[in-house]
């Protein structure tokens, strides 16, 4: 029975994992927001803190047994796994959703954002002067963010590194889309696209023992491009953890109001009425990305008329909020003591 029980356990771990790292690659939407839902946001976070100097002694001087307990390594190491799986797999699909019913997704998004906004304010009730404070700074903030335009591609890879540090916002606070940040900042489809891309091609031309690729000039330049991200992501998440870590202990509410503030502020940019703005080449066509789909610029925000597709879009956002509302029943009983 005990057995069974960590069976289970690893299993829903894992699937925690692969809807943090969907939610992550959707611009809008944010990874941390399901870890609050779900009920390990806490334990994330501090688990994460954990990675400090003391972990790297226990490793150096060979305490392996000690350094896995010690930063909770089965915890975060099913939950990346989830992430990692979920970049090959469940972003394709939602990729390919997003482009086929790109009306129904982000309404399923909204209704989750909704959702979301519920689920952390019904049990709050430390509101006073400074966390409805927070609650407005951070909201206009989002608000804000949604709106600014675009930069331009930069492939730097100081810039790419410092891109990896800002993208895990997302992961680690809650309503802050860290995919959405890198529109902003000019590189969605190069790190989250491309790179990902050039590295699956690249796994599956070594399983099929074609080596190729090192005389790919391109192909090792997307590589070290997603390498340079890959490390900015640790360092922002390990540096991230550790500030949010001390700030959860010493001003939980405020960061609690930051946090709701945010995801209400997430409500603009995805808002499911929207046309999408495609960016342009010097010729006028379409820029087309290395998988065949034209790069979004921005959106085009607008109120909808009563009819057949609003009111499917209804649906699919009532959807969303029950989503969030299952993931909480299951947060309750996760967080209850095992008999």
């Amino acid at each position: 029975m005990e057995s069974t029980r960590i069976l289970k356990d690893k299993i829903f771990l894992i699937l925690k994992g692969l809807a943090m790292g969907a939610a992550n690659k959707v611009p809008g939407v944010s990874g941390g927001v399901v870890a609050f839902v779900a009920g390990f946001y806490e334990e994330f976070i501090y688990s994460l803190q954990k990675v400090n100097g003391t972990a790297f002694k226990l490793l150096i001087n060979g305490h392996f047994k000690s350094f896995f307990n010690y930063i909770n390594a089965r915890f975060l190491g099913l939950l990346f796994l989830g992430m990692i799986v979920s970049y090959f797999s469940i972003s394709k699909l939602l990729d390919y959703l997003i482009s086929h019913y790109e009306l129904y997704v982000w309404s399923v998004f909204f209704g989750m954002i909704i959702g979301s906004i519920y689920y952390l304010s019904k049990d709050f009730n430390d509101w006073k002067t400074t966390t409805y404070l927070a609650l407005a700074i951070s909201a206009l903030v989002g608000i804000g963010i949604s709106f600014l335009d675009p930069a331009t591609q930069n492939d730097n890879l100081f810039f790419v590194f410092f891109c990896g540090i800002i993208s895990v916002s997302g992961m680690t606070l809650p309503g802050f889309s860290g995919s959405f940040i890198l529109i902003l900042l000019g590189n969605y489809v190069l790190l989250l696209v491309d790179s990902v891309n050039a590295l699956y091609n690249t796994f599956a031309e070594i399983i099929m023992g074609d080596f190729s690729f090192t005389a790919n000039i391109e192909r090792l330049r997307m590589l070290k491009v997603l390498a340079a991200f890959t490390l900015g992501s640790v360092v922002g998440l390990v540096t991230f953890s550790h500030t949010l870590s001390y700030i959860l202990k010493h001003y939980k509410s405020v960061t609690i109001a930051s946090i709701i503030g945010f995801i209400i502020g997430s409500l603009g940019v995805v808002w499911p009425f929207k046309e999408t703005i495609y960016m342009l080449n010097q010729s006028g066509g379409f820029l087309i990305d290395s998988a065949g789909e034209k790069v979004i610029e921005n959106y085009y925000r607008y109120l909808p008329e009563l009819n057949t597709q609003t009111y499917w879009a209804i649906f699919f956002t009532i959807i969303g909020i029950t989503i969030v509302l299952t993931l909480d029943l299951y947060g309750q009983k996760t967080r209850k003591p095992h008999a």
